[in-house]
């Protein structure tokens, strides 16, 4: 539908080019769309871009708000199907751009976001080159913009992001960087992007999104997390109807181990009408209830399977489903879940690697170790650490585990505010796992940078975020990796 009609309009606007403009307007129907578009309601931001259409053809900001359908369908449910649908509707989009005012800042600028949200979709479906490809050309045209037009806002939206992205490309990526001449900072991007939000009001354009990326780039990228986090649970932050917030706030809330927000968050906006469009939310409180070791994880793990259409965390589902029923001491159950994965999802994204390995071996974690790591994630540190004490540290047969209860260690005892003993299990850790595969010593190097950081230790941090990268061959090398180079990124001042 949404092709058929791009491509009617596009032939429509060729044949009477002559008989009027082309016009940047964020009115009305583009406003609503847009905030339609970044809580998630896709057909009611559709509604509003149709309207828009009708009264306004000439209108390109229609045509560049209308992008967002596409983008955030794919991103957030990642079916293929979907994405040989809508995959043609970039170049319908860029043709109808590339007929705009040159001599006007929004020229550069749509086709620019344009770029930078396939490069993302892209990336999303595998296709890592093609999405390298089109972020450079974002980013040129962007540099351009701001050439051109420094006074122009909104270009420091799409640089921000641009300068973190490029400043952060975890190693096995460099070569695509290298090769396309891509360089940049996460400090001058996080500059960049804050000055465009405190010089935006809410419902100006695009604010929504470049609150997101801040965001993200607080959490991720600054070592600003509390920071972050307070923000999210501000009044300024709503997630009342707003699917995409939900799904901002109980994302982090899932990584920043405060699995009973996400639970409470996610459970505020079942009965939203779009909700089950996007089966990640079952994911999402899947993992939160893992991490209070509550096997209603399950239901809405087998849920997720059954409507998501992609593949990436297919792997991670079936391990933590294989993990669920381990624990309850229902091995049949956890030895399918572990079989399953092997020959099921991707193996593209970290986690999904991760539970690849795990299918491969015939070992199975310590299972007070397994609880201690989920409460810990869950942000139930003293159930964590109750479980850790009644651990007898000469039963561990493996390296492997005597690294991980270490690395647990320093987690419950950094959560618990007592730094000395923290880094003391870390250092511990890293020096029993700094050979094996398994992420537990690179993890603790990057804690240790963490507290190092906070406590003002530039040099100590330095060091420690160098020594997370330089461990190599570990699960989660990538996300391990990309934390480390931004905090080195960061303290150097780049």
């Amino acid at each position: 539908m949404i092709a058929k009609w791009l491509i009617v309009f596009s032939l429509f606007i060729c044949k009477i080019s002559f008989a009027g403009n082309y016009v940047y307007e964020y009115d009305t129907n583009c406003s609503r769309a847009y905030q339609y578009y970044m809580s998630l309601h896709l057909s009611q931001g559709r509604q509003y871009v149709y309207k828009e259409f009708e009264i306004n053809p000439y209108n390109l900001m229609a045509t560049y708000i209308c992008d967002y359908e596409d983008c955030l369908c794919l991103l957030f449910n990642g079916n293929m199907v979907d994405y040989e649908q809508r995959i043609s509707h970039f170049d319908e989009r860029l043709a109808i751009l590339n007929k705009g005012d040159e001599n006007s800042p929004w020229f550069r600028f749509c086709k620019a976001g344009l770029y930078m949200h396939w490069a993302l979709v892209n990336f999303r479906f595998g296709e890592n080159l093609k999405a390298a490809t089109e972020f450079r050309r974002s980013y040129i045209l962007i540099k351009e913009n701001e050439r051109l037009y420094p006074a122009f806002q909104y270009n420091k939206i799409f640089l921000g992001i641009g300068e973190v992205l490029t400043g952060t490309i975890p190693d096995n990526y460099k070569w695509i960087a290298s090769v396309l001449g891509l360089k940049g900072s996460v400090a001058k991007g996080a500059e960049l992007l804050s000055g465009f939000i405190n010089s935006h009001s809410q419902n100006d354009a695009l604010q929504a999104e470049a609150v997101i990326y801040y965001t993200y780039m607080q959490f991720y990228f600054l070592s600003q997390k509390e920071q972050a986090w307070n923000y999210l649970c501000s009044k300024a932050f709503s997630t009342e109807g707003n699917l995409l917030n939900t799904f901002l706030k109980a994302n982090i809330a899932v990584n920043y181990r405060k699995a009973d927000v996400a639970i409470a968050s996610l459970s505020q906006e079942q009965d939203n009408k779009d909700y089950l469009s996007y089966p990640i939310f079952d994911y999402e409180t899947a993992s939160a209830l893992l991490y209070k070791l509550d096997t209603n994880c399950l239901f809405y793990f087998q849920r997720f399977l059954k409507n998501y259409k992609g593949s990436t965390f297919i792997k991670d589902t079936w391990q933590m489903m294989a993990l669920s029923y381990y624990m309850q001491g229902k091995m049949s159950q956890a030895l399918y879940c572990k079989a399953y994965i092997k020959d099921h999802g991707t193996a593209q994204v970290d986690a999904d690697k991760q539970a690849q390995r795990f299918s491969e071996k015939g070992h199975w974690p310590d299972k007070t170790l397994l609880e201690a790591r989920l409460l810990t994630d869950g942000g139930y540190y003293r159930e964590a650490l109750a479980k850790l004490k009644t651990i007898d540290q000469k039963s561990f047969g493996s390296g492997a585990d005597m690294a991980e209860y270490l690395l647990r260690m320093g987690r419950v005892w950094e959560e618990l505010k007592d730094d000395n003993k923290a880094l003391q299990y870390y250092r511990s850790a890293i020096n029993e796992g700094k050979d094996r595969p398994e992420y537990f010593a690179a993890r603790a190097a990057l804690q240790m940078a963490f507290v190092y950081e906070r406590e003002g230790k530039k040099k100590d941090a330095l060091a420690s975020y160098q020594e997370a990268l330089d461990m190599r061959d570990h699960d989660f090398q990538a996300g391990i990796d990309q934390q480390a180079k931004a905090g080195i990124n960061r303290l150097s001042g780049k």
